[in-house]
């Protein structure tokens, strides 16, 4: 049998190896604190699932790539109260199945192989950055971050920006919850404009961050009207509880768009209306937000409580869904956490930056992060 050697490169995405872990744990009646998988427990705001009900139809037909017009005026108007930007729901606004699918699948509607493209990314960074890369035949390139955690358009080499398609960003970041700050946004996107490149940053977590301190900003708030050369990425996952239901968005360049929409028409991928329909709540909708992010806080406060007290290093999460905390031997301590009964993940599953961290996502329940935070301060 022929298979693409591309997919042997990259193989199996790491995190399934830790889940088929989790699960076998399980199995054997262990109970198991999981911290390696950003799939929050609180429940979804009641008016989601209300409405995704109301709008299940009595004859099933297949969805439109481009979305209910519905969906995408409702991503719009979220962009213009959250980042103050006007876009054009029918040219710059594209819906997806949650903002995984689309982050792996967009080095295939820009990147040139026999060019010799390259997609750069930063180091320690979400896998999915590389590996959609690898797919697309394009080299990808990982970007060391500065000390904060932060990629700067300083830090691309030079002689990388003539060979580079794409360069992804993520702000907050996964997995370090760093923000990249609306000047380095400003040179980011001067850069890429300089030498041709598209900057698609994702920015799923743009909603997680600390209650009363200031949102963290988004490319499309630099980029102007047209958003040219720019691409956001954004997700209901983590902002609304809606990690199952698979929903997210691209927004941005028009052309950029379009190409994405041109990719996606045979891919054939596209949320059910139904979906849909519950997506357009969600994205209308801040207070539900709030909630969540209180929520968020409190865990991270309860984690970060106990290991500053004991002086453990810990990534700089203000924002986003995840701590990180510098251990040495990250797969050994892994293995001795999972022991005791707490699941994380290993940092250098991110990249060369992350080797001797451990990430935790703060997804168990209050209660758990307190239980947890004792265990893996102790086994430490």
């Amino acid at each position: 049998m022929r298979v693409n050697p591309a997919l042997d490169e990259v193989g199996a995405h790491p995190i399934a190896a830790i889940q088929d872990k989790l699960r076998r744990l399980q199995a054997a009646g262990e109970i198991i604190i999981d911290f390696s998988i950003g799939d929050p427990r609180e429940p979804t705001w009641e008016e989601i699932p209300a409405a995704v009900r109301r709008s299940v139809p009595v004859v099933s037909q297949y969805p439109t790539t481009k979305g209910t017009a519905a969906l995408r005026q409702a991503i719009a108007d979220y962009v213009e109260r959250r980042m103050k930007v006007t876009v054009d729901p029918d040219t710059q606004v594209m819906p997806t199945s949650g903002s995984k699918e689309a982050i792996f699948s967009t080095a295939l509607a820009f990147v040139d192989r026999d060019r010799g493209d390259v997609v750069a990314y930063p180091d320690p960074s979400y896998p999915v950055y590389r590996r959609g890369a690898a797919m697309a035949g394009a080299r990808g390139v990982a970007v060391a971050t500065d000390a904060s955690f932060v990629l700067s358009s300083g830090l691309v080499p030079r002689d990388l920006w003539d060979d580079l398609a794409l360069l992804w960003l993520c702000t907050p970041s996964n997995p370090t919850g760093s923000v990249t700050s609306r000047n380095q946004l400003d040179d980011l996107v001067d850069s890429a404009r300089d030498h041709d490149v598209l900057l698609c940053s994702d920015e799923c977590y743009l909603d997680l961050y600390e209650p009363g301190t200031e949102p963290p900003p988004s490319v499309l708030e630099v980029a102007g009207a047209d958003s040219g050369g720019v691409l956001s990425y954004l997700s209901l996952s983590k902002r609304s509880g809606m990690t199952g239901y698979r929903s997210g968005a691209v927004v941005g360049d028009p052309a950029a768009i379009e190409r994405l929409h041109r990719l996606r028409t045979s891919t054939g991928t596209a949320s059910p209306e139904f979906v849909q329909a519950g997506a357009a709540v969600a994205w209308c909708d801040d207070d539900h937000v709030e909630g969540r992010r209180k929520a968020f806080s409190a865990k991270r406060a309860i984690l970060r409580s106990v290991f500053d007290q004991r002086g453990m290093t810990v990534w700089g999460a203000d924002a986003g869904l995840y701590l990180g905390i510098e251990v040495g031997d990250d797969l050994a301590v892994t293995e001795r956490l999972a022991a005791a009964g707490v699941v994380v993940t290993p940092g250098r599953i991110f990249g060369s930056g992350g080797v001797g961290h451990i990430r935790l996502a703060l997804v168990p329940t209050v209660e758990e992060c307190d239980e947890a935070a004792r265990v893996v301060a102790s086994v430490l």
